[in-house]
């Protein structure tokens, strides 16, 4: 349905030419806009209902002290918050301030932005079910080894308590007396995302019907030449520095696929441009020592390296059928 509308506004309704990269552009545009829009509303919406029955009191005596189960209920958590790498800090020092080991807050503050519902939707829409399920389970294993690695390395010493903020996020729950509360906050969640996101997704679509329609396939295929066997370190590293929200990347990391550079060089500039960021680096300095940072940063950007290299190995296998 969606397409026969987008087909006769472009077509009948601008009497655009369906042959030209204009409107073929266009068409990427509005169909993968008004799709992705829809798809984060009704998840959000319905993770937000699923959430509204489990207390964030109650996910805080979980992560307290259990070791690897701490290490997996805090990846599990983050992937089920739609925050980017910046509004995951308040909770990861409210987390902190609140007694959580530093190694499972870790856990936390590496997988919220790297797996989160929208971007679950997004991946499904573009890569299909199988690279979306793999991606979420490394997103989660990179949360669990970074935040478990980090916790065995005594690193507590370059907490800075100075910089904690004095009023930590809120952790207690807040109580439904019905299901129709529930389902409003729900709304209210998906409406407040959707608010934050709707920018970041006609810029990623928009980003992504340029590329795919006018660059050169040639061209992206001289870069992959040159970088080789080096494309996913250096994808990542250049992921790092900058700062944008899945909604934006996912859009462009799978028109530069479609356009020749390998899976998992494409998901590890994804992966490191949502987990990590300058800007991020500035605001854990409330609560970190630098040195601290850059052993985070490292961490993480080996863990996205190494399930770069695990997607081009296996992207064969999962783009079958």
């Amino acid at each position: 349905m969606l397409t026969y509308i987008v087909d006769w506004l472009i077509y009948s309704v601008l009497g655009m030419e369906p042959a030209s990269k204009a409107a073929e552009a266009l068409h990427f545009f509005i169909y993968d806009t008004v799709k992705i829009l829809l798809l984060i509303f009704v998840m959000i919406s319905f993770v937000g209902f699923l959430r509204s029955f489990i207390s964030q009191e109650k996910i805080k005596k979980w992560l307290a002290g259990k070791k690897l189960k701490g290490h997996f209920f805090a990846s599990l958590f983050g992937a089920t918050t739609p925050f980017c790498s910046c509004s995951s800090i308040p909770i990861f020092l409210g987390f902190l301030k609140g007694g959580v080991p530093l190694g499972i807050t870790l856990s936390f503050l590496v997988t919220s932005p790297l797996i989160n519902e929208y971007l679950v939707v997004l991946m499904f829409a573009f890569f299909g079910a199988k690279i979306t399920l793999l991606y979420v389970v490394s997103g989660m294993f990179i949360g669990m080894f970074s935040g478990y690695f980090l916790g065995r390395m005594n690193l507590e010493k370059y907490i800075d308590p100075r910089h904690l903020p004095v009023e930590a996020e809120k952790i207690s729950g807040k109580k439904y007396e019905n299901m129709g509360q529930r389902i409003k906050f729900g709304f209210i969640e998906a409406k407040s995302t959707i608010k934050k996101l709707w920018i970041w997704v006609i810029v990623g679509v928009g980003i992504g019907a340029l590329i795919h329609n006018y660059v050169p396939k040639e061209l992206i295929q001289s870069v992959i030449e040159k970088t080789g066997f080096f494309g996913v370190p250096l994808a990542a590293l250049l992921g790092v520095p900058m700062y944008g929200n899945c909604a934006a990347i996912v859009p462009i990391a799978v028109v530069l696929f479609k356009k020749g550079i390998p899976l998992g060089t494409a998901l590890a500039f994804m992966m490191a441009t949502s987990a990590l960021s300058f800007p991020e680096a500035v605001i854990l300095r409330q609560g970190m020592k630098l040195k601290l940072i850059a052993i985070f940063f490292g961490v993480t950007t080996l863990g996205i390296i190494i399930t770069g290299y695990l997607f081009n190995l296996l992207e064969n296998l999962l783009l079958v059928g």
